[in-house]
């Protein structure tokens, strides 16, 4: 036994061990760093109504799941039927909450947008909260079915008439949220109103920062609109975050990139679960119930770019918006008159 204890417990097999369990250690805390921040809250949403785009996979299903254990009524808004079907039976057997419900939306189609806002303005007799969570990333040069370049015309346009034509019914629920979900990527974006469209010269990253940045003007003229109505409304960045909207960049195409430096890669981007905290911190903390035209990151208000701040680029993008989206005034009003 003694003999035993010396061989299990030589410097040969013990500092070999240590070594490996400190990088191990090492790993996991490095991880936690770049995780970023998590939501505290404890508050339940038993009697209210969330709708979250794109919640068939990524940080949409992990937001859903989050809001699902809370006991709220959760509206799956998806465009690919099959993905949202399974990803509703794995929130409903991992929260025990059956209230789940898949409802289809195609952002990049307004026809798709509008048949959707009208089947939740007949349906539904609240809703609580809205996150615009759906997105599309680095895509090849697309277009909608409207014609727009697929990343403005999802990330912005789609989600624009959504909130616009469910405004009234946000209103009527009062106290009522919106989310938006924009990118650090706004940063490096810019409103061309001569080239919305990326016509010229398509970059695909800088269609996407420009979406992006479209999300956060957006979200900031929004906020005005909503004033003293009792609904509010902030942006939020998720961080890096490992989901599926990166698999059109050249990394996640790239079998090298996704060998050799996969592992680094996992090391200093978030899970989904982790991408999701300031999303669910936004739609449910008891301490932002007034706030209301922010950026957040990391579960705290961060200040977005100053080209996120022009109120006259804001107010131009919006009223552009309304015409590329055939809104009126009867679109928004319909549900309260």
């Amino acid at each position: 036994m003694q003999n035993f204890v010396k061989r299990v417990f030589s410097p040969r097999i013990v500092l070999p061990l240590s070594l490996a369990g400190t990088v191990v250690g090492s790993l996991v805390l490095i991880r936690d760093h770049f995780g970023g921040g998590t939501c505290q809250c404890k508050v339940m949403l038993k009697g209210r109504t969330v709708i979250i785009t794109g919640a068939n996979t990524g940080i949409g299903k992990e937001t859903a799941l989050d809001l699902a254990k809370r006991g709220g009524r959760i509206i799956l808004a998806c465009r690919d039927e099959k993905k949202a079907l399974k990803a509703r039976k794995d929130i409903i057997l991992q929260s025990g909450n059956t209230d789940i419900h898949f409802r289809h939306l195609d952002l990049a189609s307004l026809k798709s947008v509008r048949s959707f806002a009208e089947r939740i303005n007949s349906e539904e007799d609240k809703v609580h909260v809205l996150i615009n969570n759906a997105g599309i990333m680095r895509c090849p040069f697309w277009k909608t079915e409207d014609g727009f370049e697929m990343q403005f015309g999802v990330n912005h346009l789609g989600h624009f008439l959504l909130t616009n034509l469910l405004r009234a019914k946000l209103q009527s629920s009062s106290p009522s949220r919106i989310i938006n979900v924009s990118s650090i990527a706004h940063e490096r974006g810019k409103i061309d109103f001569e080239n919305l469209n990326s016509e010229k010269d398509y970059q695909t990253a800088e269609a996407y920062a420009n979406s992006k940045l479209a999300n956060v003007l957006f979200n900031r003229e929004l906020s005005k609109e909503l004033q003293g109505t009792g609904v509010t409304a902030n942006a939020v960045h998720p961080g890096i975050v490992n989901t599926e909207i990166g698999r059109y960049t050249g990394f996640h195409k790239s079998g090298f990139s996704m060998t050799i430096l996969g592992p680094i890669f996992w090391l200093f981007v978030k899970s989904p679960k982790q991408g999701a905290q300031t999303t669910i911190h936004c739609a449910i903390s008891e301490d932002l119930e007034s706030t209301s035209g922010l950026y957040f990151s990391d579960c705290k208000p961060k200040e977005c770019s100053a080209l996120g701040k022009e109120d006259q680029v804001a107010k131009r993008l919006w009223d552009t918006s309304i015409k590329l989206v055939g809104l009126d005034q009867a679109d928004s009003v319909s549900e309260s008159s």
